[in-house]
């Protein structure tokens, strides 16, 4: 906790003031939280200072409170074109990251519990910097940070804002950017230690070597490729939904199935069986055998709003479409249950490889050897 405030204090994230008139004081609270690595063992102990930001209206106490957040499809894309041009991914662990971000209106917070200034205990604290917990936190860190790399002769992605590049001749570097996690690519060793040089030039931060877990995927680089996989999250999804005993099976789903009601089962809770279907869908993100299945279980079909784009683009005649028989259909692996021999036909296909986990196990003693 102590840790924490020195922290403050050395960021000038506040000062100590008389508290004002016909302000809002937004009152302070402690979070602890244990930080575990990919294997579910423990890192350390954290015990973090949070606003109770709940408390915020947007239009009065700040103007915008959405920040940009990478989607999953573009890490995946991001890490299939590292793997293309044989570049090692890293991660960076920003500390108190939302500590950074600039404020534009102000802001009074009360004194932490435990540590209330006894000469002054009338005091509150005005905020220079944004705080975890304030609404505006995410957009300010996000700001701030766009703001210094595009001024270090980075671009910002055209489609994707929260990828910035920097090229130097035939060298590339590549930033992805989730909230307050970093992972980055360099095509040459001199580019790493560069950018690593310009970050802790700005923000306090650490160097997390290769990327191992992010955002629940487990990721293996070698020089034959960069792997994915969610085991850890699958077998703790299992177990809380006590699945954990099940028996295994080839496909994720029976050819041709069709789901009846069952008049003699037991009610549900629809929130619960909500959660977990939505536990099943982030776990497509390195399984796509499984789409369909989840699917038929969710009983609903969803499009996001960013597909439409393509139908229009048919009806104007830029995008011309073309039938496929099904003997050649591709996608049908993304769409229908099917059997392994047709499964494993696709994928070579699609040029595409299966590993099992004694392969990968393989690959990697190949590499440390």
């Amino acid at each position: 906790m102590q840790e924490e405030l020195n922290e403050f204090e050395c960021l000038e994230v506040w000062e100590l003031v008389p508290r004002p008139g016909n302000v809002m004081v937004i009152t302070l609270k402690w979070i602890y939280k244990v930080k575990l690595d990919e294997l579910v063992g423990i890192l350390k102990n954290k015990a973090r200072l949070v606003a109770r930001g709940y408390r915020q209206e947007v239009g009065i106490d700040l103007e915008e409170s959405f920040a940009l957040v990478t989607r999953l499809e573009a890490i995946r894309i991001f890490l299939a074109f590292a793997a293309h041009m044989n570049m090692v991914v890293y991660q960076i662990d920003v500390k108190t990251a939302f500590l950074n971000g600039n404020l534009q209106k102000e802001v009074y917070v009360s004194q932490p519990d435990r540590f209330v200034d006894q000469d002054n205990p009338n005091h509150v604290y005005k905020l220079k910097k944004s705080f975890y917990g304030l609404k505006q936190a995410p957009r300010a860190w996000y700001d701030m940070l766009s703001s210094f790399l595009i001024s270090q002769d980075f671009s910002k992605g055209s489609v994707d804002p929260t990828l910035f590049i920097c090229r130097n001749r035939n060298d590339l570097l590549l930033v992805q950017i989730y909230v307050d996690d970093i992972i980055f690519a360099a095509s040459t060793p001199e580019l790493y230690e560069l950018f690593a040089k310009i970050m802790f030039s700005k923000i306090k931060m650490s160097m997390m070597g290769k990327i191992l877990f992010f955002l629940g995927l487990q990721i293996f680089q070698s020089p034959r490729g960069i792997f994915v996989n969610q085991s850890k999250y699958a077998l703790e999804s299992l177990k809380k939904y006590g699945f954990k005993s099940c028996d295994l099976v080839d496909t994720p789903m029976v050819e041709k199935s069709k789901l009846d009601e069952d008049e003699e089962g037991k009610v549900v809770d629809p929130s619960h069986y909500r959660g977990m279907i939505g536990t099943l869908l982030y776990l497509t993100a390195s399984r796509h055998d499984l789409q369909f299945a989840i699917c038929m279980c969710a009983r609903s079909k969803h499009i996001d709003i960013r597909y439409h784009f393509i139908k229009e683009h048919v009806e104007n005649g830029v995008i011309e479409l073309y039938f496929v028989n099904t003997e050649y259909q591709l996608a049908d692996i993304f769409t229908k249950a099917l059997s392994r021999e047709r499964i494993e036909f696709l994928i070579n296909k699609l040029g595409m490889r299966s590993f099992m986990p004694e392969t990968l196990k393989q690959f990697a003693d190949e590499v440390e050897e």
